[in-house]
Protein backbone atom coordinates (compact mmCIF):
# COMPACT_ATOMS: atom_id res chain seq x y z
CA UNK A 1 0.00 0.00 0.00
CA UNK A 2 1.14 3.55 -0.68
CA UNK A 3 0.94 6.67 1.49
CA UNK A 4 2.04 10.23 0.63
CA UNK A 5 4.76 11.17 3.15
CA UNK A 6 6.50 14.27 1.73
CA UNK A 7 6.26 16.32 -1.49
CA UNK A 8 9.69 17.06 -2.97
CA UNK A 9 8.62 18.84 -6.16
CA UNK A 10 8.80 17.66 -9.77
CA UNK A 11 11.78 16.84 -12.00
CA UNK A 12 12.45 19.07 -14.99
CA UNK A 13 14.18 17.72 -18.10
CA UNK A 14 17.72 18.38 -16.86
CA UNK A 15 17.04 16.91 -13.43
CA UNK A 16 15.46 13.85 -15.01
CA UNK A 17 18.56 13.30 -17.14
CA UNK A 18 20.68 13.67 -14.02
CA UNK A 19 18.63 11.10 -12.15
CA UNK A 20 18.89 8.73 -15.10
CA UNK A 21 22.66 9.05 -15.05
CA UNK A 22 22.78 8.39 -11.34
CA UNK A 23 20.62 5.31 -11.72
CA UNK A 24 22.76 4.05 -14.61
CA UNK A 25 25.95 4.41 -12.57
CA UNK A 26 24.35 2.75 -9.58
CA UNK A 27 23.39 -0.21 -11.71
CA UNK A 28 26.75 -0.83 -13.37
CA UNK A 29 27.85 -3.34 -10.75
CA UNK A 30 26.28 -6.68 -11.64
CA UNK A 31 26.28 -7.75 -8.00
CA UNK A 32 24.21 -4.75 -6.93
CA UNK A 33 20.38 -4.85 -7.06
CA UNK A 34 18.97 -3.55 -10.34
CA UNK A 35 17.23 -0.21 -10.11
CA UNK A 36 13.92 0.27 -11.93
CA UNK A 37 13.22 3.68 -13.42
CA UNK A 38 9.65 4.76 -12.83
CA UNK A 39 8.12 7.66 -14.79
CA UNK A 40 4.59 8.64 -15.71
CA UNK A 41 3.38 8.16 -19.25
CA UNK A 42 4.04 11.73 -20.43
CA UNK A 43 7.64 11.61 -19.15
CA UNK A 44 8.48 8.20 -20.55
CA UNK A 45 11.57 8.44 -22.81
CA UNK A 46 10.99 7.95 -26.51
CA UNK A 47 14.26 6.16 -27.20
CA UNK A 48 15.83 3.62 -24.89
CA UNK A 49 19.41 2.48 -25.38
CA UNK A 50 20.20 -1.19 -25.10
CA UNK A 51 22.33 -0.44 -22.07
CA UNK A 52 19.56 1.46 -20.27
CA UNK A 53 17.93 0.06 -17.17
CA UNK A 54 14.48 -1.52 -17.48
CA UNK A 55 11.65 1.00 -17.32
CA UNK A 56 8.16 0.33 -16.04
CA UNK A 57 5.39 2.32 -17.69
CA UNK A 58 2.48 2.80 -15.32
CA UNK A 59 -0.94 3.77 -16.64
CA UNK A 60 -2.51 5.18 -13.50
CA UNK A 61 -5.92 5.47 -15.13
CA UNK A 62 -6.00 1.69 -15.59
CA UNK A 63 -4.90 0.72 -12.08
CA UNK A 64 -7.35 -0.54 -9.51
CA UNK A 65 -7.12 -1.81 -5.92
CA UNK A 66 -8.54 -5.28 -5.38
CA UNK A 67 -8.92 -7.23 -2.12
CA UNK A 68 -6.81 -5.00 0.15
CA UNK A 69 -5.55 -6.87 3.21
CA UNK A 70 -3.69 -6.16 6.45
CA UNK A 71 -0.13 -7.29 5.79
CA UNK A 72 2.47 -5.32 7.74
CA UNK A 73 1.14 -6.02 11.23
CA UNK A 74 0.60 -9.69 10.33
CA UNK A 75 4.17 -10.00 9.09
CA UNK A 76 5.53 -8.35 12.25
CA UNK A 77 3.42 -10.65 14.42
CA UNK A 78 4.80 -13.70 12.60
CA UNK A 79 8.32 -12.38 13.13
CA UNK A 80 7.73 -11.95 16.87
CA UNK A 81 6.30 -15.48 16.97
CA UNK A 82 9.47 -16.78 15.31
CA UNK A 83 11.80 -14.75 17.56
CA UNK A 84 10.14 -16.29 20.62
CA UNK A 85 10.59 -19.71 18.95
CA UNK A 86 6.90 -20.41 19.47
CA UNK A 87 6.70 -21.91 15.99
CA UNK A 88 9.02 -24.76 16.99
CA UNK A 89 7.49 -25.09 20.46
CA UNK A 90 3.91 -25.50 19.26
CA UNK A 91 4.88 -27.64 16.28
CA UNK A 92 6.15 -30.16 18.83
CA UNK A 93 3.30 -29.83 21.33
CA UNK A 94 0.39 -29.42 18.88
CA UNK A 95 0.94 -31.90 16.04
CA UNK A 96 -1.43 -31.99 13.10
CA UNK A 97 -4.60 -34.02 13.46
CA UNK A 98 -5.32 -37.17 11.50
CA UNK A 99 -7.44 -35.05 9.16
CA UNK A 100 -4.52 -32.71 8.54
CA UNK A 101 -5.57 -29.79 10.76
CA UNK A 102 -2.48 -27.74 11.60
CA UNK A 103 -3.30 -26.82 15.20
CA UNK A 104 -0.07 -24.88 15.61
CA UNK A 105 -1.04 -22.58 12.72
CA UNK A 106 -4.62 -22.26 14.00
CA UNK A 107 -3.19 -21.13 17.35
CA UNK A 108 -0.81 -18.69 15.67
CA UNK A 109 -3.76 -17.19 13.79
CA UNK A 110 -5.70 -16.79 17.05
CA UNK A 111 -2.76 -15.16 18.84
CA UNK A 112 -2.01 -12.70 16.03
CA UNK A 113 -5.68 -11.78 15.86
CA UNK A 114 -5.67 -11.06 19.60
CA UNK A 115 -2.51 -8.97 19.17
CA UNK A 116 -3.53 -6.94 16.10
CA UNK A 117 -7.29 -6.51 16.25
CA UNK A 118 -8.78 -8.39 19.23
CA UNK A 119 -12.34 -9.63 19.03
CA UNK A 120 -14.43 -12.77 19.10
CA UNK A 121 -13.66 -16.01 17.28
CA UNK A 122 -16.85 -15.46 15.30
CA UNK A 123 -15.53 -12.12 14.00
CA UNK A 124 -12.20 -13.72 13.08
CA UNK A 125 -14.07 -16.39 11.14
CA UNK A 126 -16.51 -14.04 9.41
CA UNK A 127 -14.43 -10.94 8.75
CA UNK A 128 -10.85 -10.52 9.95
CA UNK A 129 -9.18 -13.55 8.40
CA UNK A 130 -10.30 -12.66 4.88
CA UNK A 131 -9.08 -9.08 5.36
CA UNK A 132 -5.62 -10.11 6.53
CA UNK A 133 -2.59 -11.70 4.88
CA UNK A 134 -2.33 -14.49 7.46
CA UNK A 135 -3.15 -17.23 4.95
CA UNK A 136 -0.40 -16.04 2.58
CA UNK A 137 2.17 -15.61 5.35
CA UNK A 138 1.49 -19.05 6.83
CA UNK A 139 1.15 -20.80 3.47
CA UNK A 140 -2.35 -22.02 4.21
CA UNK A 141 -5.96 -21.19 3.45
CA UNK A 142 -9.32 -20.53 5.12
CA UNK A 143 -9.12 -23.83 7.02
CA UNK A 144 -7.17 -21.90 9.67
CA UNK A 145 -10.27 -19.83 10.39
CA UNK A 146 -12.81 -22.66 10.37
CA UNK A 147 -15.16 -21.74 13.19
CA UNK A 148 -15.10 -25.04 15.11
CA UNK A 149 -11.30 -25.27 14.88
CA UNK A 150 -10.93 -21.85 16.49
CA UNK A 151 -12.91 -22.95 19.54
CA UNK A 152 -11.45 -26.46 19.72
CA UNK A 153 -7.91 -25.12 19.68
CA UNK A 154 -8.38 -23.57 23.14
CA UNK A 155 -9.13 -26.97 24.65
CA UNK A 156 -5.75 -28.30 23.49
CA UNK A 157 -3.65 -25.66 25.25
CA UNK A 158 -4.21 -26.05 28.98
CA UNK A 159 -2.17 -29.22 29.43
CA UNK A 160 0.87 -27.43 27.94
CA UNK A 161 0.57 -24.41 30.25
CA UNK A 162 3.59 -25.17 32.43
CA UNK A 163 5.81 -26.12 29.49
CA UNK A 164 4.85 -22.90 27.74
CA UNK A 165 5.79 -20.70 30.69
CA UNK A 166 9.07 -22.58 31.11
CA UNK A 167 9.82 -21.94 27.44
CA UNK A 168 8.87 -18.25 27.59
CA UNK A 169 10.84 -17.69 30.78
CA UNK A 170 13.97 -18.99 29.07
CA UNK A 171 13.38 -16.95 25.91
CA UNK A 172 12.85 -13.76 27.93
CA UNK A 173 16.07 -14.49 29.78
CA UNK A 174 17.97 -15.01 26.50
CA UNK A 175 16.43 -12.13 24.54
CA UNK A 176 15.96 -9.48 27.20
CA UNK A 177 18.17 -10.61 30.10
CA UNK A 178 15.01 -10.77 32.23
CA UNK A 179 15.51 -11.13 35.96
CA UNK A 180 13.13 -12.83 38.38
CA UNK A 181 14.32 -11.57 41.76
CA UNK A 182 11.40 -9.11 41.99
CA UNK A 183 7.88 -10.33 41.18
CA UNK A 184 4.56 -8.47 41.15
CA UNK A 185 1.45 -10.33 42.26
CA UNK A 186 -2.16 -9.21 41.93
CA UNK A 187 -5.69 -10.49 41.44
CA UNK A 188 -8.65 -9.28 39.44
CA UNK A 189 -12.03 -10.70 38.52
CA UNK A 190 -14.42 -10.88 35.63
CA UNK A 191 -18.13 -11.56 35.88
CA UNK A 192 -20.73 -13.46 33.85
CA UNK A 193 -24.39 -12.60 33.39
CA UNK A 194 -25.44 -16.19 33.95
CA UNK A 195 -26.50 -18.58 36.68
CA UNK A 196 -24.00 -20.48 38.85
CA UNK A 197 -22.98 -23.85 37.38
CA UNK A 198 -24.77 -26.93 38.64
CA UNK A 199 -21.41 -28.65 39.05
CA UNK A 200 -20.13 -28.01 42.58
CA UNK A 201 -16.56 -27.78 41.26
CA UNK A 202 -17.41 -25.07 38.72
CA UNK A 203 -15.44 -21.83 38.90
CA UNK A 204 -18.30 -19.35 38.43
CA UNK A 205 -19.32 -18.29 41.94
CA UNK A 206 -20.66 -15.28 43.80
CA UNK A 207 -17.96 -13.35 45.62
CA UNK A 208 -16.50 -9.91 46.27
CA UNK A 209 -17.01 -8.06 42.97
CA UNK A 210 -14.40 -5.52 41.91
CA UNK A 211 -16.79 -4.58 39.08
CA UNK A 212 -19.57 -3.65 41.53
CA UNK A 213 -21.72 -6.46 40.10
CA UNK A 214 -22.52 -8.49 43.18
CA UNK A 215 -25.59 -9.79 41.35
CA UNK A 216 -23.42 -11.74 38.90
CA UNK A 217 -21.26 -14.82 39.29
CA UNK A 218 -17.57 -14.36 38.62
CA UNK A 219 -14.11 -15.93 38.50
CA UNK A 220 -10.93 -14.61 40.09
CA UNK A 221 -7.78 -14.29 37.97
CA UNK A 222 -4.35 -14.22 39.63
CA UNK A 223 -1.27 -13.08 37.72
CA UNK A 224 2.46 -12.89 38.46
CA UNK A 225 4.68 -10.64 36.31
CA UNK A 226 8.19 -9.21 36.42
CA UNK A 227 8.69 -5.44 36.81
CA UNK A 228 9.20 -5.29 33.02
CA UNK A 229 5.78 -6.88 32.48
CA UNK A 230 6.75 -10.45 31.52
CA UNK A 231 4.13 -12.86 32.94
CA UNK A 232 5.45 -15.87 34.83
CA UNK A 233 2.24 -17.59 35.89
CA UNK A 234 -1.50 -17.13 36.02
CA UNK A 235 -4.38 -19.00 37.54
CA UNK A 236 -8.16 -18.89 37.21
CA UNK A 237 -9.79 -19.41 40.61
CA UNK A 238 -13.38 -19.80 41.86
CA UNK A 239 -15.23 -16.51 42.15
CA UNK A 240 -15.64 -16.82 45.92
CA UNK A 241 -11.89 -17.07 46.55
CA UNK A 242 -10.59 -14.54 49.08
CA UNK A 243 -7.36 -12.74 48.24
CA UNK A 244 -5.35 -13.76 51.27
CA UNK A 245 -5.92 -17.48 50.71
CA UNK A 246 -4.21 -17.48 47.29
CA UNK A 247 -0.71 -16.35 48.16
CA UNK A 248 0.57 -19.49 49.87
CA UNK A 249 -0.35 -21.72 46.93
CA UNK A 250 1.20 -19.32 44.43
CA UNK A 251 4.45 -19.12 46.36
CA UNK A 252 4.62 -22.91 46.32
CA UNK A 253 3.91 -23.07 42.57
CA UNK A 254 6.58 -20.51 41.69
CA UNK A 255 9.19 -22.22 43.87
CA UNK A 256 8.29 -25.59 42.37
CA UNK A 257 8.47 -24.33 38.79
CA UNK A 258 11.37 -21.86 38.95
CA UNK A 259 13.25 -22.93 42.06
CA UNK A 260 13.79 -21.15 45.35
CA UNK A 261 15.57 -17.80 45.31
CA UNK A 262 15.93 -14.55 47.25
CA UNK A 263 12.84 -13.00 45.68
CA UNK A 264 11.01 -9.84 46.62
CA UNK A 265 7.24 -10.09 46.23
CA UNK A 266 5.23 -6.92 45.65
CA UNK A 267 1.47 -6.99 46.17
CA UNK A 268 -1.36 -4.86 47.49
Amino acid sequence: MQRHVLYLGELNGRQEASWRKTVDVFGQDEDAPQQVALFTEEHAPVEINDDALPIVRVRLSQMSLRRPRQWGACWLGCELWRQLELDAFWREHLPASRKGTRWDLVLQTLVLYRLIDPGSEWRLHRHWFDHSAIADLLGSDFRLAEQHHLYECHDLLLKHKRALFDHLTQRWRDLFDAKYEVLLYDLTSTYFESDPPEDATGLRRFGYSRDKRSDCVQVVIALIVTPEGYPLAYEVLPGNTTDKTTLKDFLAKIEDQYGKADRIWVMD
